[in-house]
């Protein structure tokens, strides 16, 4: 009985008795456990926003730069809220105001999901009827029945559910960008504050570890989903005439949100229950006597009013990019950032029409390609930092030689690809095949693409000028025939051509991953070059205002350019009631040369400014060397001695006691 007193006499938190101490939830094991799940959820949603962008694309008409629009939305929310989550910090019940972020989250993916629900079928050109005729897609005489099904087709494109769908899709993306604003930072820190000063560092590697995990699942979630039709749950599989393989395929991309809205919801409850303190874990210091200056830093911070913290927040911002070293390496990280931003949304899609490639597969070998070998140059990038005690001047110099190796791996990127197939009356601009389908009466919305027998792509049979077809026993079209503008035999098969190269894939994966590899290599020696580069103080404000920059420049602009440069590359858009929608044909060396030449861009971006930051190190260092005192050579780099003024300064002025 006397041992059990004392035990709750020594509790650091209080009373508390000894069976709520062997509680789970007072445990940050168990925290760090939870939290590792939240994220690899959380980031599965983002991860699989990214892979289905191209598919929500052609589902609903978007064009390349409005999907560019949606993949960024959700950095809008982001990024006003991030300042205020900079102010809270432990002022709130960190678990409460996590586990709530992800139930926004998951809503917020339901959402993404409902316009399913909301909007009619899929309805492509030239559906052929189970009577064997075509509504659209043979050389008729009379176009009377098409006229019919084309109004009706036109009501429904219109009808309200459908004009509603973007607007929905950017709400679901803003809310999602809001509910997880407060999920890494509060998580982050509260497992700072709560382990014991050895094990933190290893938690969060641990964290990191499993969250990197989170993209790359989106992608082969993605892959998983749009195997399947997207109206597989409203129509019976007879009714399904399309394949995985046809230019007109839509797969079921509102599914894969249905089940990452479920993990979410499944890994948020448990942060209900945490509470606000928990006990410090065995062998960790006590919180008020540990000598860093982050414990000092937030003490601090928390005697500042909301108003006198955001008065400060742009001064501090201002201070932290007084910094040459600081401003360039962030800088190479925006342009990072935003080759990454363009590389998750649209690669997939640069894959799918380079390579004639389905969706699925495309969006399978950036998961299982590309974000892999990213993550391991992340970690190699760190145990070179180890392994070597690298300085500041000595991770300049490895993330310069990393963005010049990636440099040399990403410009053959652009001689890799695919000439654009012929497509009769599209490409080459000069052909024409009007003469022989003058009589057709071909709609202008057709889009069934034949190849025919002479290796000519046609948009549609009636385009062809094709009277006939032939059927399997399952009402499958197997050939058109007494085609008049094929050459040959005059017949065409279902489907497209393809651009004829897809043995290139292979030699593109492999460069492409070892750019990735080679680029990631940077990262984690660029992080520290930031950390090493500020005042103590102001370490935390660095990132934020890094990660800002990052969205303000890069995430948020990024999708948006990307998506406005393939669009340019478009040599047919499609057309529905006399509307735009999603583009049919790209010029595919245009596609190429322009899509990875911005990739280019900004890898040259990045290593002009690591190149810099080389060249202000090593003048520092001789005017180090000319100095009496070293800390005047290292203040002229970092511009410490100036912040640290700067920031006495500005606490007089609030008011703050240090």
């Amino acid at each position: 009985m006397g041992t059990v007193d004392l035990n709750v006499n020594s509790d650091p938190v209080g009373s508390r008795p000894p069976a709520r101490r062997r509680s789970p939830f007072n445990s940050i094991k168990f925290f760090v456990l939870c939290h590792s799940l939240l994220q690899l959820a959380q980031l599965l949603v983002s991860g699989y926003m990214k892979s289905s962008i191209s598919t929500i694309e052609r589902r609903y008409g978007f064009s390349s730069q409005k999907s560019g629009v949606l993949a960024a939305f959700n950095e809008v929310g982001n990024t006003i809220l991030i300042i205020f989550v900079s102010f809270f910090g432990s002022r709130v019940h960190r678990p409460r105001f996590i586990g709530s972020g992800a139930l926004l989250a998951c809503l917020a993916s339901l959402l993404i999901a409902m316009p399913h629900f909301l909007s009619d079928p899929y309805d492509y050109a030239n559906r052929v009827s189970s009577s064997g005729q075509n509504s659209s897609g043979l050389c008729q005489s009379s176009s009377s029945l098409n006229a019919s099904s084309s109004n009706q087709s036109c009501s429904r494109q219109e009808s309200p559910s459908q004009e509603g769908v973007y607007p929905l899709l950017l709400l679901g993306q803003l809310l999602l960008g809001i509910g997880v604003v407060p999920i890494q930072p509060f998580g982050i820190s509260y497992i700072d504050d709560h382990a014991s000063r050895r094990n933190s560092p290893l938690y969060l590697g641990i964290l990191f570890a499993v969250t990197t995990i989170g993209p790359a699942l989106g992608f082969i979630t993605g892959s998983l989903m749009l195997r399947y039709y997207v109206d597989f749950d409203k129509l019976s599989p007879d009714e399904i005439e399309l394949d995985s393989k046809d230019l007109r395929w839509v797969g079921a991309w509102w599914l894969g949100f249905l089940v990452a809205s479920c993990l979410v919801f499944l890994t948020a409850l448990p942060y209900l229950f945490f509470p606000r303190n928990m006990p410090q874990e065995d062998g960790a210091d006590d919180v008020e006597t540990r000598p860093d200056s982050k414990h000092q830093e937030t003490n601090q911070l928390q005697e500042l009013s909301l108003p006198q913290f955001l008065k400060s927040f742009p001064r501090i911002a201002l201070r932290t990019l007084r910094s040459p070293v600081y401003l360039l390496v962030a800088l190479a990280q925006v342009n990072l950032a935003a080759l990454l931003s363009g590389l998750a949304t649209f690669m997939a899609k640069f894959i799918e029409r380079q390579f004639s490639q389905t969706v699925s597969f495309s969006t399978m070998m950036i998961g299982a390609v590309g974000i892999p070998m990213a993550v391991l140059g992340t970690i190699m990038g760190g145990i070179l930092m180890r392994r070597f005690c690298l300085s500041v001047s000595g991770a300049s110099k490895l993330c310069t030689i990393a963005i010049l190796l990636c440099t040399f791996s990403a410009m053959p990127l652009l001689l890799i690809g695919c000439p654009t197939q012929r497509v009769a009356g599209v490409f080459p601009p000069g052909t024409d095949a009007v003469s022989c389908t003058s009589s057709c009466g071909c709609p202008q919305d057709a889009f069934n693409p034949v190849c025919g027998s002479d290796g000519v792509e046609f948009r549609s049979p009636c385009h062809a000028g094709c009277g006939a077809m032939e059927m399997d026993t399952n009402d499958k079209v197997t050939n058109y025939t007494e085609c008049r503008c094929v050459g040959g035999l005059g017949s065409a098969a279902p489907g497209t051509c393809g651009s004829g190269c897809a043995h290139l894939l292979r030699p593109f994966m492999v460069l492409l991953g070892i750019t990735s590899f080679v680029a990631s290599l940077s990262q984690t020696p660029s992080y520290m070059m930031i950390l090493r580069t500020v005042p103590a103080e102001d370490k935390s404000f660095a990132v934020g205002v890094q990660y800002m920059l990052f969205r303000v420049l890069a995430f948020m602009p990024g999708p948006v350019l990307y998506g406005s440069v393939i669009d340019t590359t478009c040599i047919l858009w499609g057309k529905k009631c006399g509307k735009q929608t999603s583009c049919l044909y790209y010029n595919l060396d245009h596609f190429r040369q322009r899509f990875l030449g911005v990739q280019v861009f900004f890898v040259c971006g990045g290593l002009l400014c690591f190149l810099l930051t080389i060249v202000v190190l090593r003048r520092a260092s001789r005017r180090q060397e000319a100095q009496p005192d070293g800390r005047a050579g290292y203040a002229l780099v970092t511009g410490q001695k100036a912040a640290e003024d700067a920031a006495s300064k500005e606490k007089e002025l609030l008011g703050v006691k240090t």
